[in-house]
């Protein structure tokens, strides 16, 4: 590197999310507190739904780390509550990479842990996932 490129290289730190159909590419930037998610401001990306806000920032609230990283995020998939689930999960498992030790305080509060529930596939002779065709005896 040449002299003054150290400034144009910032430390950034990476987590991936995933939650229903959702998928979440986060980067943690040392910065003020800013979130942006697909080039938006994450209040006007989740419409002001105060629980998705909260769902999505809970790693930082309980790490009190809101206020030093800037968060850059992709999310694409799924709908609204599954993305801000993914969110929360790349933005906890970038804080690991930043921070080692607050991988204690986020597997006690259960944001290391992806949600395994899925989207049930449709099966073949029904029209749906669980409905049946109307049965008729005679």
């Amino acid at each position: 590197m040449q002299e003054g490129e150290e400034d144009l290289v910032k430390i950034q730190y990476r987590g991936t999310g995933r939650r229903k159909e959702a998928v979440a590419r986060v980067r943690l930037i040392p910065g003020k507190g800013e979130i942006r998610v697909n080039s938006r401001d994450f209040k006007d990306y989740f419409r002001g739904s105060r629980n998705l806000e909260a769902l999505a920032k809970m790693p930082l609230l309980h790490t009190d780390t809101l206020k030093n990283y800037d968060v850059i995020a992709k999310v694409e998939g799924g709908g609204l509550s599954g993305q801000a689930g993914a969110l929360s999960l790349g933005i906890a498992r970038a804080l690991v990479m930043a921070n080692g030790e607050l991988r204690s305080i986020l597997r006690k509060g259960g944001f290391l842990t992806r949600d395994p529930r899925m989207h049930e596939r449709k099966k073949y002779g029904q029209p749906g996932r669980r409905k049946r065709f109307q049965y008729s005896k005679r």
